[in-house]
């Protein structure tokens, strides 16, 4: 990757320039240009095909772009890096689903979460430093989950395993997380509960949110960026998402 004439601003924590994915000649990502300010969060919105998971796919290694860069910070090339690489480098990302290991405690969970070159075994076995025991109680306080600590994983209610799986990326204390449509399938508490806490992760944290309930995006939006055909369509406010006549043509409209 050659570096551009200019780099990242330092007050980017995430710089996408001109990028281009196709998939057997269409084209998913059509030279996408955006960027996240440090301690931003930002919503991403559009509809099916947009481009949102073939951008999140990008950031995080699992998809190389036809062209374009990515960077990370003002000097982190994302296109030389693997995955591996590129979570080391301070990206959590969220999916959809969430992922966590039902047959191990909340505590168990967040202990293997702990970054280091150890084995899934040796985790289960290791003697937690105090430092790291207060790590797992402060990210277990953050996620409400501090009375489940001993509970089973896989008896939690659904939006206990979403932040479950969010303190288990929180654990690696990433820059940027990317979150994957956190409250499909919640009840309104649940989704009340996960806005406040993506909105606490904030001060400290950048996020990038990809989401369909606009009632949830309203709720915790400061700016809002509209996908559409793998360019950027619109981006502002809510309100002024909300009343962009392009938008709602092919998003918000019916």
């Amino acid at each position: 990757m050659i570096r551009p004439p200019h780099l990242p601003s330092p007050d980017k924590i995430l710089t996408l320039d001109d990028l281009t994915v196709s998939f057997d000649g269409f084209k998913a990502l059509d030279g996408l240009t955006l960027s996240v300010d440090r301690g931003e969060l930002r919503c991403i919105i559009g509809p099916n095909g947009a481009g949102k998971t073939t951008m999140m796919d990008v950031v995080t290694g699992k998809t190389r772009p036809d062209h374009g860069s990515a960077w990370f910070a003002q000097d982190v090339d994302l296109l030389a890096l693997s995955e591996p690489e590129i979570a080391q480098a301070g990206i959590g990302r969220k999916f959809q689903k969430p992922t966590v290991f039902e047959s191990l405690t909340v505590f168990e969970n967040l202990e293997l979460a702990i970054w280091g070159d150890k084995s899934f075994w040796k985790d289960l076995v290791a003697r937690l430093t105090r430092a790291e025991r207060q790590h797992i109680d402060d990210i277990l306080d953050v996620i409400g989950l501090t009375a489940e600590r001993a509970a089973l994983a896989g008896t939690l209610a659904h939006g206990q395993k979403q932040w479950l799986e969010i303190g288990m990326l929180l654990m690696q204390e990433p820059e940027l997380l990317l979150v994957d449509e956190p409250v499909a399938g919640m009840t309104p508490q649940e989704t009340a509960r996960t806005a406040e806490l993506l909105l606490s992760l904030a001060a400290e944290h950048s996020l990038i949110v990809v989401e369909h309930d606009m009632d949830f995006v309203r709720s915790i939006a400061r700016r809002v960026t509209v996908l559409h055909e793998g360019r950027v369509l619109a981006d502002g406010n809510m309100d002024q998402v909300q009343n962009d006549p392009r938008v709602v043509e092919v998003y918000l409209g019916a």
